[in-house]
């Protein structure tokens, strides 16, 4: 048989599932009349933060949606980030997908693996093959660190979880004036000539340009958007101009805003007036206890954070007057979730300039570091987390703060929920148990979807969520979302029918790090929060009864949703993609390689090998920089001469800069730095440094302590240039070496 025979034969015979009928595939309809849904997510922010539920902070834009829509003062997530999130977007409980730490502690366990299964689909996903056009901006806390590569895998990025489009960054944070972004899976640089760039007007900027566009293109169809700034997670950081508005405002201390803030609420309606307010734990300093440059230093942070806050709000009402231009406000269910936990405490009761630092590499600030950077504070130059006492005041009228599952004030947050037309009142409270699991129904209903019983061919696991919608018409319903458990770092907690059995914290957040002592017992609490709105008395003497039966829930809990790390839990190397390997080739590019994708230069010994050309003239310019002035390292060529520097932290004590003596002449050269780390002497100890040109050593130096655990994300990692907040305040982002880089060849075989 000829050729053209057999290609005649090949057309002729269908394939297994070939449509034989002419048409192109269509696309899913959205039902009839269905609402634009709007999901916000600010991070970090406690309770009574803002005006909306009693707080200093002035949010006028969430105000004026509370005034037209209704407040929820029941609401509750998970204590920290990556869990709310994951639960926020599966409906599920975080354990149950694989989140019941953040990504960073993930560990190869039942419930926290970091990865979300496909059993579990996104409410993205949903609304995407039900005809809606999706999109995600701002913080993505949900993909295993081992998938933050330019290379994959992209399983668990935003486009993976049903997300049309992503404009964002990974992790926990990023600097506001620098941050780590990407576009769908493509690393973008912000424009390096507008000193006036945010994070939070870029966020905006992007989301109304989102919207106008889905409106120009496809006017029939519902969106979907998701909307998760970075604000309020440290770094701290606002414009110049939105600090100074809160200058002397808190001067008074947290005591006094705490107080200040409890009557605010009660005056507002948005705590019963019969609530109590808690007392101010023993671990967490009196602001007349402080001294006056330690409350000068307290303030100044309280009035960053403040100004963070505030400025967020005023960007997020943009969207929403994009919107009522666009005629789509009234047809958009809008959910605004003010915090995924409370309010941070992990900045220690004083605070710190740098909680990568000082949280993560045991390198912890003190009062005259704080003193001398004071004028850095909101700035790029910083990674500021304010004193616990502000988190405590913030989160007001609960106990404790964020990563405390088993108190309100870790769990606690304001929500509001603005749908024009289709709610019972304009400003009302509601009541009602309410909990992150509970979003993803809530949408599903709202838009007349079905959750799936099947998604992609794979079987779903059961929405653990009950739907808010049944309160949006009646104020009184009784709740729905009946028990619920908490459990974060193993501060334990159940909620059932009104009463909560709680945990007594053994680990504050401020050593995260560090296990309970030994022998520390795991006490239990007990509240009636139907009498008792703000958990202020522990009745567990008098109710032994009720506790152990909420004690005996939580263990059925733990066991279904695979809860609690056992004595024996499993140890084991994350799958990064190049964990095997030991030697890397890297080429100059425009594109920055995330931390993760990056080989750890951390804890251990290694060699760089940078072929260049030097060109005549000025040849100045970055050959390799990870990291930042806070905390990183790279080696550059400045007036022509060699230079390695390392930045252990943003304290000039920890920096180190090791220069040839002379310019490197024009032509070809090889520069060589022997990192030579003390092996044997555990994480963050210090190394020896060796520089070479052309094999013949030209400098020397000491490098005392190096960070054990994490280098900020801010830049990444670039060859042939420093982006973001550059190494060195001595050139100025990109710093573009202008000659050729053959190769950087990072060596790890010693």
């Amino acid at each position: 048989m000829g050729a053209i025979a057999l290609a005649l034969g090949a057309l002729a015979t269908p394939v297994v599932g070939q449509e034989r009928e002419g048409g192109y595939p269509s696309r899913p309809l959205p039902p009839e009349n269905a609402p634009n849904v709007m999901v916000i997510l600010t991070d970090d922010v406690g309770f009574a933060a803002g005006t909306s539920f009693g707080g200093a902070v002035p949010t006028p834009v969430l105000d004026a949606l509370a005034e037209q829509g209704v407040r929820y003062n029941n609401y509750n997530n998970t204590a920290m980030c990556s869990p709310t999130r994951a639960a926020l977007l599966t409906g599920r409980n975080s354990h149950s997908v694989g989140f019941g730490v953040i990504s960073e502690e993930a560990s190869p366990n039942p419930g926290y693996t970091s990865v979300i299964p496909e059993s579990a689909a996104t409410f993205a996903q949903v609304l995407s093959a039900a005809g809606y056009d999706t999109a995600m901006l701002g913080k993505h806390h949900n993909a295993p660190l081992w998938e933050d590569t330019p290379v994959g895998p992209f399983d668990h990025w935003p486009n993976a979880l049903g997300f049309d489009y992503f404009y964002g960054f990974m992790g926990g944070a990023t600097n506001q004036f620098a941050p780590a972004l990407y576009e769908n899976r493509n690393a973008v640089e912000i424009p390096q000539d507008r000193p006036d760039y945010i994070l939070d007007t870029d966020l905006a900027d992007h989301a109304i340009e989102w919207i106008n566009m889905q409106r120009a293109i496809h006017a029939d169809a519902p969106f979907l958007m998701y909307y998760a700034p970075g604000s309020a997670h440290s770094p701290h950081q606002a414009p110049p101009e939105w600090i100074a508005k809160f200058k002397g405002q808190f001067d008074g201390g947290w005591d006094e805003l705490r107080e200040q803030s409890f009557a605010r609420q009660k005056e507002l309606g948005v705590i019963p007036a019969d609530a109590e307010l808690t007392p101010r734990p023993a671990e967490i300093p009196a602001w007349s206890s402080l001294s006056a440059d330690e409350k000068l230093v307290a303030a100044r942070m309280m009035e960053v954070f403040a100004a963070q806050l505030a400025y967020s709000d005023n960007q997020i009402g943009r969207i929403f007057d994009q919107l009522k231009a666009n005629g789509q406000f009234d047809n958009t269910l809008i959910i605004y979730i003010q915090g995924d936990n409370g309010g941070s405490l992990e900045g220690s009761p004083l605070g710190t300039i740098d909680e990568v630092a000082r949280g993560k590499n045991a390198m912890p600030d003190n009062l005259q570091d704080q003193l001398d950077h004071l004028e850095d504070f909101g700035t790029r130059y910083s990674w500021n987390n304010y004193p616990a006492g502000w988190a405590w005041a913030t989160n007001t009228p609960f106990q404790w703060g964020k990563a405390i599952a088993s108190h309100l004030g870790g769990v606690r947050n304001g929500m509001v929920v603005s749908w024009p037309g289709r709610l019972a009142e304009q400003g009302g409270v509601r009541q009602q148990f309410a909990h992150v699991t509970d979003i993803a129904p809530t949408i599903f209903e709202a838009a007349g979807v079905t959750a799936p019983a099947t998604f992609r061919g794979v079987e779903q696991m059961p929405i653990a969520g009950t739907s808010l919608v049944y309160t949006f018409e009646d104020p009184q319903a009784a709740e729905r979302h009946e028990s619920q458990y908490f459990e974060l770092r193993d501060n334990r907690a159940f909620y059932e029918d009104g009463w909560l059995a709680s945990t007594t914290p053994r680990v504050l957040p401020w050593d995260k790090e560090s296990p309970p002592p030994t022998g520390t017992p795991l006490n239990w609490e007990l509240y009636n929060l139907r009498e008792d709105y703000s958990q202020s008395h522990d009745i567990a003497a008098s109710n032994p009864e009720k506790l152990a039966e909420l004690q005996a829930a939580y263990e059925v809990a733990a066991g279904l949703y695979n809860v609690g790390l056992p004595d024996d839990a499993a140890t084991g190397e994350r799958p990064f993609l190049n964990k095997d390997q030991t030697r890397f080739v890297f080429r100059n590019s425009d594109r920055r390689y995330s931390r993760y994708s990056f080989p750890s230069v951390m804890n251990r010994a290694w060699t760089l090998e940078a072929t260049i050309e030097v060109i005549d003239g000025d040849s100045d310019g970055a050959i390799v920089a990870q990291g930042s002035r806070l905390c990183g390292w790279g080696l550059l060529i400045e007036n022509g001469i060699p230079v390695f520097r390392y930045n252990a932290s943003i304290e000039d004590r920890d920096r180190t800069v090791i220069a040839g003596p002379q310019a490197l002449s024009p032509g070809e050269h090889k520069i060589t730095v022997h990192f030579d780390y003390d092996e044997g002497a555990g994480r963050g100890a210090g190394a020896d440094v060796r520089l070479e040109v052309d094999g013949r050593e030209v400098a020397s130096g000491r490098i005392a302590r190096t960070p054990g655990y994490l280098f900020v994300s801010e830049g990444g990692a670039s060859i042939g240039r420093d982006y973001g907040t550059t190494l060195s305040d001595s050139y100025e982002s990109p710093f573009i070496y202008p000659g050729t880089i053959e190769s950087v060849v990072l060596d790890f075989a010693r």
